[in-house]
């Protein structure tokens, strides 16, 4: 198994459950599965995990988080290439835009995309937090 960094950003707790139930999901898999938020996590570190799941929900005009969540993806951009990952967040209004432009970037960094994307409206509903919960299993291998 493993070493997977489940690193989010959430202003009003939906993502935050969102990246908890992938950090079960991954751990029931028997992976070493970390919790950061996007202030604690940096480029430095991408080299010290197999995998990592980025989580951040649809702000503004559908954009991720830019004061925090943002700038720390960007400079983590450079490391993706080859690097199994894995997105979720949630949204309020909308259709997805912001994570369908998100997996584009991710890709044309040389992304390993490990699943579908996993996208909830608001708080996560069972059914969001059960795919959340696969998604960090698919993750773990």
């Amino acid at each position: 198994m493993g070493k997977i960094a489940v690193v989010y950003w959430s202003g009003t707790g939906n993502t935050e459950a969102m990246a908890n139930a992938v950090l079960e999901g991954a751990k029931s898999k028997g992976a070493d599965a970390v919790l950061f938020t996007s202030a604690e996590f940096e480029v430095s570190m991408m080299d010290a995990y197999d995998a990592v799941a980025f989580g951040c929900p649809a702000m503004g005009n559908e954009v991720l988080e830019e004061s925090e969540f943002d700038p720390m993806f960007s400079s983590c951009e450079s490391k993706l290439s080859g690097k199994k990952i894995a997105l979720f967040g949630s949204y309020g209004w909308g259709d997805g835009e912001w994570m369908r432009k998100w997996e584009t970037n991710c890709k044309q960094a040389g992304a390993v995309l490990a699943c579908e994307s996993v996208i909830c409206n608001e708080m996560p509903d069972d059914e969001g937090i059960q795919s959340c919960k696969k998604l960090g299993k698919v993750l773990a291998g």
